[in-house]
């Protein structure tokens, strides 16, 4: 195990942790949160032995495989396969030796061979290229140069590498950050399966709350462990809160302004599956109400001025983007779309498909190649993505940001304004240069803003972003009376923002009639249907014309899809009484959360229920969870049954 006893530290005259005492044990998926500078990734470069306690001792087993991801890549010429199985050091060693003993020496050699027999070296190659395929490389890319990547895949390749890597502990930071939903999904599934200890450090909270089962918060220079996932931390804290009475007031407002939104949007909300997700999603906000007025940051975004509708029409659009010799590169063709007034669209589509093209186009930074993108006179478009970052005035401060856009206002409505995104005392006069990469975006997001947009176009915007801001956020945007185009692989921030679904695949953007749920289901689909196409063409394709009995090949056919059933029976057995238990713990996690939901619930008079019932409500959200990672796993069972 991990033992921390009298933990110290500090990052120059700040104090992260201070005689904080902590234990990990063996097998634990650990959720690392707290504020951005709360001392996260310092703790994660102490149990490397990249940094020293100040006071007080960590312990790690000697001995134990530490595996980590590279933040950076030097100039690296080898082919991706063999740069990730260098994450294997071990391996690696015992190849280089076996590569320089001199067959001479015959006892050596045996040694080394039975090393790499044990080291599982025959099967390095596969191991790596299902890694590679799994974060999304096709086959082709497994042996192209490192360097001939981007630098977000080239951080896909650093993950690849460090999964590749024996480890007893196995340090995550930020994994997400470059990765599109599937990989994300598969990355969920392989962390599941791991065996040692695993510590997460993450901003998106589904994908935390999907992998860890114990979450450590850095609170007040202590860390508290918590029990569940992340859902169950943020209901045990909350409560924390509500009972030491903490800013009871602001709480109180929060929770009825929230709960007056959410009324007024059951009213208008269709019984479309993603509108009735949404419903679910500000629910859960409501709950967590209090929790979210402590963290200090309050984002409210200005009802637009106007509200023309249609807002853009997309008629027969191709776009993309033109070549150093002026040839046109289409990426998306005969795009035929529209955006209404009030829509609040979710962006869905793997990585490369065209999605940031799209929102390029419709923000007018790419050019129309054909067809017509026709804006209603009154747009006013507020454009987010993360090379906005790069055109802040780093010698400036926040406030003088916003007193060139609105000269003419007063300076403590500035501030009030500023105050909401996270910038309050000093803070409004220090200069950009030296802040965070979420400080950053939280002050290009209020410029953009403040301009009263009706249609907000945002291309990844809670990167960077820690929980407490993406939880604004999110709130905001729930609140938003103007249009939205949202483009993001946080699916808490999805469910509670948009209503509807645009899927971007094969050069095309359509109307995507399902929820998130319904897109994984789509993707597994896609991936085995590709998977199927591939085996037909390594087998030669089609058999027309080729002479085979076609009553010989009927039978064979039928006698496939007996042997196919027979294998497919007791999984389907197996699922659908799953099913059944994921259906009852649904209804009784929505009777618990109405429970938890209604303002009496938490009177004195009902405490012993209280901690009854949100025991209850932990207890069931991670059996829950449990039956979502074996539904995942039935389901890819009864995938590779029929791609076999």
């Amino acid at each position: 195990m991990i033992r921390a006893t009298g933990l110290t530290l500090r990052r120059g005259p700040k104090v992260l942790l201070e005689n904080t005492d902590f234990v990990i044990n063996p097998g634990e998926r650990v959720g690392m949160v707290g504020k951005n500078g709360a001392g996260k990734s310092s703790l994660f470069a102490l149990l490397q032995g990249r940094l020293d306690a100040d006071a007080g001792t960590v312990f790690v087993p000697a001995g134990w495989r530490i595996a980590s991801v590279e933040q950076e890549i030097s100039d690296n010429g080898q082919p991706a396969r063999e740069f990730v199985i260098d994450g294997d050091t071990h391996l690696r060693a015992i190849q280089a030796e076996r590569a320089s003993t001199p067959d001479s020496n015959g006892h050596r050699i045996a040694e080394l061979e039975a090393a790499l027999i044990e080291a599982d070296a025959w099967s390095a190659p596969s191991r790596a290229e299902q890694l590679l395929a799994g974060l999304g490389f096709s086959p082709d890319q497994w042996m192209r140069p490192v360097n001939s990547f981007s630098g977000g895949w080239q951080m896909r390749l650093a993950l690849a590498r460090a999964l590749m890597a024996p480890s007893e502990l196995l340090l995550l930071d930020e994994p997400t950050n470059h990765l599109d939903l599937d990989a994300m999904l598969w990355l969920e599934r392989w962390l599941g399966a791991y065996d040692g200890i695993i510590l997460l450090i993450s901003h998106d909270t589904e994908f935390l709350d999907a992998v860890a089962k114990t979450i450590l918060h850095f609170d007040q220079g202590k860390l508290v462990r918590y029990r569940g996932g992340y859902e169950d931390f943020l209901t045990q804290r909350a409560e924390r809160i509500r009972l030491s009475h903490l800013a009871w007031d602001r709480q109180t407002r929060e929770t009825a302004r929230l709960q007056s939104f959410i009324d007024r949007f059951k009213a208008k909300a269709t019984k479309a599956k993603q509108a009735q997700s949404r419903v679910k999603a500000l629910a859960r906000m409501e709950v967590l109400a209090p929790l979210h007025a402590e963290s200090g940051i309050d984002i409210r975004i200005p009802t637009p001025n106007s509200m023309p509708d249609p807002l853009l029409v997309l008629d027969k659009l191709s776009t993309g983007y033109t070549d150093d010799h002026g040839n046109a590169r289409v990426v998306l063709r005969d795009v035929q779309l529209m955006v209404r007034g009030g829509d609040r669209i979710g962006v869905l589509g793997v990585n490369g498909a065209g999605k940031s093209t799209l929102i390029k186009t419709l923000a007018e930074e790419l050019p129309v190649l054909a067809g017509e993108r026709r804006a209603s006179k009154g747009l006013e478009i507020g454009y987010f993505a993360q090379h906005q970052l790069d055109m802040l005035d780093l010698d400036s401060t926040p406030l003088q940001h916003l007193m060139r856009l609105a000269p003419q206002t007063r300076e403590q409505e500035l501030r009030n304004y500023l105050g909401g995104f996270g910038f309050n005392g000093d803070m409004v006069n220090s200069k950009v240069a030296p802040m965070s990469g979420g400080e950053k975006a939280r002050l290009a997001l209020s410029l953009i803003v403040w301009q009263k947009p009706n249609l907000l176009l945002l291309d990844e915007p809670s990167n960077h972003l820690d929980v407490d801001t993406r939880e604004a956020l999110a709130t905001a945007l729930a609140e938003f009376g103007g249009s939205v185009l949202l483009v993001s692989h946080d699916r808490h921030l999805l469910r509670t923002t948009v209503d509807n679904f645009w899927i971007v695949a094969d050069g095309q953007v359509q109307e995507f009639d399902g929820d998130l749920e319904d897109y994984r289901d789509w993707l597994t689909a896609r991936s085995a249907s590709a998977r199927a196409e591939a085996r037909t063409d390594a087998q030669g394709g089609s058999t027309e014309g080729s002479g085979i009995d076609r009553k010989a090949q009927r039978r064979q056919e039928a006698e496939e899809r007996q042997r196919l059933a027979v294998l497919r029976k007791p999984l389907d057995s197996k699922l659908k009484k799953l099913e059944a238990g994921m259906e009852a713990a649904s209804k009784r996690l929505h009777e618990l959360n109405t429970l938890i939901a209604d303002p009496d619930f938490y009177s004195d008079a009902r405490r012993d229920e209280r901690l009854k019932v949100l025991e209850e409500h932990g207890e069931l959200t991670k059996k829950h969870g449990l039956q979502e990672e074996d539904w995942l796993a039935l389901q890819e069972e009864l995938e590779s049954i029929v791609g076999s």
